[in-house]
């Protein structure tokens, strides 16, 4: 812009032209020590993000080997082979039940398609300690279903136990295939006829279509869905805990607690990080270099098959087994225990001591994701206005909390705040003769911190997405006009970016509710949260009280599925609305789309749909936010 000004005013006096290129350049001064403000600001962010993963690692890069050859001696071969077995079965029944039902509802009709293709995310919202717990109520030993068995074939009968290896992959199945399911799901939609239908033509069954063609196209996005599934084993505690199955992310807590070995947990701690790049690595082996992209004007997507008999009550009947076993059995038997408590008036069933607990976990949900949005949008701000790598590296670097799992963090929280509230003891001890306690550790903020650093890359993703359809040249007419950044940001973006801050909020929100790991470890004395309460129930035995709390968290929960399900039922629209709404943002003309659309009726038939194309995020990170959490389509 401000070159063509200048060649317009070529031919005026010099002197007209050096002043402008002076009043240019005196605004350019201020913006650029403003943007390198913005980069500084986000350095820091990013620092203090990267600050509890980097205490962790340090820790691993110093062993004791005392410590580790009594970490061996005891119980860290059996905790090693039960992640294994975690990562290879969850992984392996996730794969399988994820991508088989999403070609099932992609791929054929059957009764019910519509209405399964999003009620399938709704395992979502439910957390796995949840669910273990009201499995391991219903199949244990005096559950209803043994009791019914010895009652029906006597005493000898005989059921699997939940409380082991098998039970723990088959309830961690259950609850973390949607991430796959959605993924899976996604990538087919994607996928153009003609690649299919040209594998038919060539001889394929559409079984080996599916395995040759299909498959091999849509496995970038199943291994990000397989990643998420591995971080989510990784950083598990309550279903292990539960069920019996003690694994690296248990022995944290047991050790911390049980035996108060800061340099024990610490370093299995790091043990726990390496799982997860690992997990992470392996993602970006599995994914490889692959791209696949779509080279005509439009992709219609596969043609489903219509099933009839048998086969169509058979899918049918295997989505409902799916959705009964993962969601409304246990939200049922939830309910059941919830209303039996509240009409028995037992104490912590709305009563004050539920409301205390319901209140706290608000005030830190709500909290937190303010605290995670705030940042986000100057961590994006930063990037999009300052042009020196430094910004996009500190984005970078402040996501990647949510590869880490909890327990990992909330150590590598409280080692450096530790440090610090015994420092300021000692300050004011020297300086004004009194201690003022634990401010930082016997307080939410490390709790706070710790969320905040977990989630932090949910509340970026959602900021930068929406940020990115913001059209840089309002922006650019801003700041010619001498406006500074911050009053771009507070005057267009922000008002531009609320639906993507809002998003963001509610992701981070419901995330923070049901963490469950960070809360034990960080959680000041006394302080409880609705997860706590549950915590602390199940491991009494007490189903019917941890009812009431963890169905709470459940409907909290529902509130990302929603935002999933919209984006899962709006993929379509008429062709020529569509491209009448393209045409005007691109020209401002109000009949522009529709005077073309009757000039070449051909290309709009009647009836005809245009599938919007969705550009799947190809990195875990990314696919943390489109998953619960689905941002950028959920806007």
């Amino acid at each position: 812009m401000t070159r063509t000004v200048l060649q317009s005013l070529s031919r005026r006096p010099p002197g007209t032209v050096d002043s402008l290129r002076r009043c240019i350049s005196g605004l350019k001064r201020p913006g650029s020590r403003r943007l390198e403000a913005w980069s500084a600001l986000s350095l820091l962010i990013a620092a203090i993000v990267v600050l509890p993963i980097a205490v962790v690692a340090l820790a691993l890069l110093s062993p004791t080997p005392e410590v580790w050859r009594h970490l061996w001696n005891t119980r860290l071969p059996e905790m090693l082979s039960n992640t294994l077995v975690l990562i290879v079965g969850v992984g392996l029944g996730t794969l399988v039940l994820g991508t088989g039902l999403a070609w099932l509802v992609v791929a054929y009709r059957f009764p019910g398609r519509a209405l399964f293709d999003w009620l399938l995310l709704l395992p979502l919202a439910i957390p796995s300690y949840v669910l273990a717990f009201v499995y391991m109520a219903t199949l244990d030993f005096a559950g209803p279903v043994q009791t019914a068995l010895r009652n029906w074939f006597g005493s000898s009968a005989w059921f699997p136990e939940i409380r082991s290896g098998g039970g723990t992959v088959l309830v961690m199945t259950l609850v973390f295939y949607p991430y796959v399911y959605l993924l899976a799901r996604a990538a087919f939609h994607e996928q153009a006829a003609t690649t299919f239908e040209a594998a038919r033509v060539l001889g394929y069954s559409r079984w080996k279509a599916f395995l040759r063609v299909v498959l091999p196209m849509a496995r970038p996005s199943i291994v990000a869905g397989l990643s998420l599934v591995l971080m989510e084993v990784l950083t598990d505690l309550g279903t292990v805990r539960f069920l019996n199955f003690p694994t690296l992310t248990d022995g944290i807590f047991r050790i911390w607690h049980g035996m108060i070995e800061r340099e024990a947990a610490m370093e299995l701690a790091g043990l726990l990080l390496l799982f997860a790049l690992g997990a992470l690595l392996l993602e970006r082996r599995l994914r490889g270099r692959a791209r696949y992209y779509q080279t005509g004007n439009r992709s219609q997507g596969i043609a489903p098959v219509h099933l009839f008999g048998w086969r169509a009550w058979a899918a049918t009947g295997t989505c409902t087994l799916v959705l009964s076993v993962t969601f409304f059995l246990p939200v049922g038997r939830l309910v059941a225990w919830a209303v039996s408590e509240v009409m028995r008036g037992t104490p912590g069933a709305l009563d004050a001591l539920y409301w205390d607990f319901t209140r706290n976990s608000l005030i830190l949900s709500g909290t937190a994701a303010g605290i995670a949005v705030s940042l986000a949008v100057i961590l994006v701000n930063g990037v999009r206005i300052s042009k020196h790598p430094l910004s996009r590296l500190a984005a970078r670097w402040a996501t990647l909390g949510y590869a880490a799992p909890g327990a990992v963090i909330a150590l590598g929280v409280l080692i450096p705040l530790a440090a610090l509230d015994h420092m300021l003891n000692e300050l004011a001890a020297q300086w004004w003769g009194v201690f003022p306690g634990l401010l930082f550790t016997g307080s939410i903020i490390g709790l706070l911190y710790a969320y905040v650093v977990r989630f932090m890359a949910v509340a970026y993703f959602s900021v930068e997405s929406s940020l990115e359809k913001v059209t840089p040249n309002m922006e650019d007419a801003a700041r010619t006009l001498g406006a500074s950044p911050w009053r771009v940001l507070r005057r267009i973006h922000l008002p531009l970016i609320r639906a993507g801050m809002f998003t963001g909020a509610v992701l981070v929100f419901v995330e923070v509710m049901k963490e469950l790991p960070a809360t034990l470890l960080l959680r000041p004395f006394g302080y409880n949260s609705l997860a706590i309460r549950v915590w602390q129930d199940v491991s009494e035995s007490l189903w019917a009280s941890a009812a009431l709390p963890a169905l709470t968290i459940v409907l909290v929960g529902l509130l990302p599925v929603v935002l999933l399900m919209r984006a899962a039922t709006s993929d379509t629209r008429p062709r020529s609305e569509e491209i009448g709404r393209l045409y005007r943002e691109r020209t401002g003309q109000e009949d522009g789309a529709s005077a073309r659309i009757q000039a070449e009726p051909a290309l709009f038939r009647p009836g005809d749909e245009y599938a919007p194309q969705t550009h799947l995020p190809q990195d875990a990170h990314a696919v943390r936010t489109f998953t619960t959490r689905g941002t950028k389509h959920a806007q």
